[in-house]
């Protein structure tokens, strides 16, 4: 029996999905979970064989969950099912100790192989993701501010264009208040001292560009 636990923060989503998890033979669910800090909670608790998680979650991110699961739970397989097709957050995802990635147009039959390959050890990559990891991984490994994932870089990209919390919020579909705390958690990562010097130093590394 391959035990999993499932982490998205739509539930309509999280909900289709953990059905047709258990919908497989031989596969049960551990746990299901709307945020990046309860899942790691649940990981620690429960040590699924297998994590589904999303990378762009409230609390924390997947990547970071990935992250701290690779340093506190290493018999657990991180496989990453999400939209977000980025080489940042490929590379994000795989460094960080993810041994598989799927975007969520995966259907059933792909995620139990994945399910299969992960518990047996290996690394499950779409033919499309593969081919694109060597390029990636390459000209990924000297990023700038290599702590922040995927989505605190874009928002700190966008921070470096001069754009404001509510054009951020637009432009990405997200809340004010997300953004605002996301730009909160960049200006700490990259050691801010404000707004102004996370765009010094944003363009500094060559993010973003002076809006004129």
């Amino acid at each position: 029996m391959t035990t999993v636990l499932v982490a998205d923060d739509h539930p309509m989503f999280r909900d289709g999905l953990v059905a047709a998890l258990r919908s497989l033979p031989d596969v049960e669910v551990v746990g299901e979970h709307a945020d990046g800090r309860s899942a790691l909670e649940g990981v620690l608790a429960h040590a699924p064989d297998v994590a589904v998680l999303d990378i762009d979650m409230p609390e924390m991110n997947g990547v970071d969950v990935c992250r701290a699961i690779a340093r506190a739970a290493p018999g657990t397989r991180v496989l990453v099912l999400t939209m977000m097709d980025t080489d940042a957050s490929i590379s994000a995802a795989l460094r960080a100790g993810a041994r598989g990635y799927l975007l969520k147009g995966a259907d059933r039959s792909e995620i139990a192989r994945a399910l299969t390959v992960l518990v047996e050890g290996g690394i499950y990559l779409p033919a499309a993701v593969a081919a694109r990891v060597p390029t990636i991984l390459d000209h990924t490994g000297d990023r700038p501010f290599p702590d922040l994932s995927p989505r605190e870089h874009e928002v700190l990209e966008l921070v470096a264009t001069g754009l404001s919390n509510s054009a951020i919020a637009a432009r990405l579909y997200l809340s004010p208040k997300t953004v605002r705390n996301l730009v909160s958690t960049v200006l700490t990562k990259i050691h801010a001292d404000d707004r102004l010097h996370a765009i010094e130093l944003a363009r500094a590394a060559g993010l973003g560009r002076p809006l004129g």
